[in-house]
């Protein structure tokens, strides 16, 4: 107590003026509608901008379920897209596909190689969430790569850059398709192979993948035609694919379900047996 006093007699004269000064300005405000509503301004200038300080911390902790959010309904969205099947009959009658055929659900990568020959992404999501093996896994920007196993909550996914894991893909507006690998190099490309040499194609063309796939929907973009090689020994091409996903660096992913896959692959495998061996 004897401080505060001490304190106070040796700023007397300090503590009074920024009292005066402090009535005086009050009165002044007051009785002036013109420094009033200077006052005002300027009060609701920094109120506005302390408000709008607190309210981007609000958001910033808040961010991540945002983006769970916009991911799940982007979702959604994409099994609207992948489900739109129209049939154009000869009488030029559309006759839309009621039916459902694939299901897509989102997840997010915890963990993602992209330095080795034979690269995994791990998902935060698994069978409880419904994902099971050989289900496509995708991007906003395209393919990502095909889920290999899964446990309660979590999928590993083998990625798109990967030695061993071709995946069926053509050029876009074409009916010309191939086999797309990686040659364990780079990680922004992978190749095309298998393209016959009368395809018409040029550096630039889109690749998406196939309708051959049972497990991607056609037409997912892949990437951009970069460079395209002429094989001497056979009359296919060898290209170049600059993805456009940047596989190092990925966040949350769309896993699709073909519903049909099964059906697919069952009637393939019957239609390849051996009739003299039934």
């Amino acid at each position: 107590m004897q401080q505060i006093i001490i304190f106070l007699i040796k700023n007397s004269y300090k503590l009074l003026f920024l009292l005066l000064l402090g009535i005086s300005l009050t009165l002044t405000i007051k009785s002036h509608s013109y420094h009033r509503s200077q006052y005002i301004n300027s009060s609701n200038a920094f109120s506005g901008y302390t408000y709008s300080q607190i309210n981007s911390v609000k958001e910033y902790f808040v961010l991540q379920q945002k983006n769970e959010d916009l991911a799940r309904e982007n979702a959604r969205l994409k099994e609207i897209l992948f489900n739109k099947k129209d049939t154009v009959l000869e009488s030029k009658i559309v006759v839309p596909n009621i039916l459902s055929d694939f299901v897509v659900r989102q997840a997010k990568v915890i963990k993602n190689s992209y330095t080795k020959q034979e690269n995994f992404l791990t998902l935060s999501k698994g069978s409880f969430e419904g994902l099971k093996t050989d289900m496509a896994v995708i991007s906003d920007k395209g393919v990502v790569g095909i889920i290999e196993k899964t446990s309660k909550n979590y999928a590993t996914v083998i990625s798109i850059l990967h030695t061993k894991n071709p995946l069926n893909g053509k050029i876009k507006n074409s009916d010309h398709f191939g086999s797309i690998t990686w040659d364990g190099k780079n990680a922004g490309y992978v190749q095309l192979i298998d393209v016959p040499k009368l395809a018409t194609l040029k550096k630039g063309d889109t690749i998406v993948t196939g309708a051959q796939s049972a497990i991607f929907p056609e037409n997912i973009p892949i990437g951009k035609i970069e460079q395209i090689f002429a094989e001497k020994t056979s009359n296919k091409f060898v290209i170049n694919v600059r993805l456009f996903n940047d596989m190092t660096s990925l966040g949350y992913v769309y896993v699709i379900e073909n519903k049909k896959k099964k059906e697919k692959e069952t009637l393939e495998a019957e239609t390849k047996k051996d009739p003299t061996k039934q």
